[in-house]
């Protein structure tokens, strides 16, 4: 009886002994998979785990990515529909409404863009000439930026500021029949501000600038030409927008000339007004030809000989910066008496989503 005792007691022990080493090995699995490599004190595992890890996601997205092709070839094959492609949720697509976003079909818009300051320009009635020039107190960096403004834009002149007011300069620019006035605003040795008054009639947009980089910090920039360049606007989708989009539009004539093969580029993304200087560049490269697969001819050499393929390029000419807008004033530049139709407040920014242009 106790001999059979002893054999049932080391059976429990064995059994209770498999059932917490089956705890301990799940625990233990699931630790494995809670572990990530931050938690890992050695250097060299926590960089293996890292790794491991890295190469695991990207055989993931792979087999995500041979799925959906096989999805897509599928459908086609059957005539089906197409899957629908999944969109990513970005700040941009999942912007709060605006009622001010313009319209393909807003005739209203149309309307008033006929009879507003720049109609004149923008339908070729009139050439923009444009008057730069500097705050009372300017820095080494603000003529640098100048002579890059003034290579940029075309048919423009730069007046050295003094000690004349601004309203004098806008005065003087109506009678020499300039059609705008850019003040570059510096402080602290660099430039921080520009200033665009529309000649004569207005508007006053009050721009701060930033992340400002000359042509000579740019790695293998090009030089431009003196042909008039393209004009690139993106993004500027709401009557706001629209109206700061004309105006940098009428800071440049109308009738490029493509043979300089120049672009400058203003793009609005969140509310920043990003601009690039380019010059695209079309070059021959050579291309080897793709081998047949039959047998070739030693005698036969025109496989040896590698095509001439023409290829398109982008060459930043400079400047680089950012502008943000900070107000926009009704008419020339006016301090005290003047009417802003929009100006920045810190109570607009409550949310990441609200944008303006």
């Amino acid at each position: 009886m106790g001999g059979k005792r002893r054999k049932n007691d080391d059976s429990d022990v064995e059994e209770s002994e498999t059932a917490s080493s089956k705890r301990k090995r799940t625990v233990a699995t699931e630790k494995k998979d809670q572990l990530r490599p931050s938690m890992i004190k050695n250097k060299e595992k926590r960089s293996e785990v890292h790794t491991k890890l890295k190469h695991q996601k990207k055989l993931d997205k792979r087999a995500k990515a041979k799925a959906r092709d096989a999805a897509v070839k599928k459908a086609l094959e059957l005539g089906e529909e197409l899957p629908e492609k999944k969109v990513p949720r970005t700040i941009e697509n999942t912007r709060e409404f605006d009622e001010t976003v313009c319209k393909p079909d807003d005739e209203e818009l149309f309307a008033g863009n006929d009879a507003d300051e720049f109609s004149s320009i923008l339908h070729q009635q009139q050439t923009p000439k444009i008057l730069i020039t500097t705050c009372r107190f300017h820095s080494s960096r603000g003529p640098a930026f100048i002579s890059e403004l003034l290579s940029v834009i075309p048919n423009a002149h730069y007046y050295k500021r003094g000690t004349y007011d601004l309203k004098k300069i806008v005065e003087y620019a109506k009678n020499k029949d300039f059609t705008s006035v850019i003040v570059v605003h510096t402080n602290r040795r660099e430039p921080d501000a520009l200033l665009i008054i529309g000649v004569p009639n207005g508007p006053t947009a009050h721009f701060k600038l930033s992340k400002l980089v000359l042509r000579k910090d740019i790695k293998n920039h090009g030089t431009p030409t003196s042909h008039k360049p393209e004009l690139v606007l993106n993004n500027f989708t709401t009557r706001l927008g629209s109206r700061i989009g004309r105006l940098i539009q009428s800071l440049f004539p109308q009738d490029p000339e493509f043979k300089g093969r120049r672009v400058v580029t203003f793009h609005n993304q969140r509310d920043f007004v990003f601009f690039r200087h380019h010059r695209y560049i079309f070059e021959k490269k050579e291309v080897k030809r793709a081998e047949s697969k039959g047998k070739k001819d030693k005698g036969d050499k025109s496989d040896n000989v590698p095509e001439q393929k023409v290829i398109a390029r982008l060459q930043e000419c400079g400047p680089r910066f950012t502008l943000k807008l900070i107000s926009l004033q009704n008419g020339t530049f006016d301090t005290k008496g003047g009417e802003y139709e929009w100006v920045h407040k810190a109570e607009m920014d409550t949310s990441r989503r609200r944008f303006f242009l």
